[in-house]
């Protein structure tokens, strides 16, 4: 299974690789589109290779997928926590009743009782 793993991770590399390499040529960034740079009083522009645009646009969509769903899944950790909490008192409740139930019996008894 490890061998899968290795062999997986030196094909997606491989690929980042390829990827990388047939898209290097310059390309300019612009924060704001030239049609609106008018109402802008800044609008920075640099020069990149195109790979960098590629990456940075799937590590971008690949962090707002990631917030998204921590976002998303919020009322379901919250009531995975209710019913742990809930679970907790239940069990203390069942502890404190087979412990009522067993005073002033005998305590040989009373472990053989409780199933450990």
């Amino acid at each position: 299974m490890r061998y899968i793993r290795y062999a997986s991770i030196a094909i997606f590399a491989l690929a980042l690789i390829l990827v990388a390499l047939a898209n290097r040529e310059m390309v300019t960034v612009r924060i704001v589109p030239e049609d609106l740079a008018g109402f802008t009083a800044l609008n920075p522009a640099g020069q990149v290779p195109l790979f960098v645009v590629i990456f940075g646009a799937i590590l971008a969509g690949l962090i707002l997928g990631f917030i998204w769903e921590w976002i998303r899944e919020a009322g379901e950790r919250a009531a995975a926590a209710r019913q742990a909490r809930e679970m907790q008192r239940m069990r203390a409740e069942i502890k404190r009743l087979k412990a009522e139930k067993h005073e002033g019996k005998d305590e040989v008894l009373a472990i053989l009782d409780d199933g450990r």
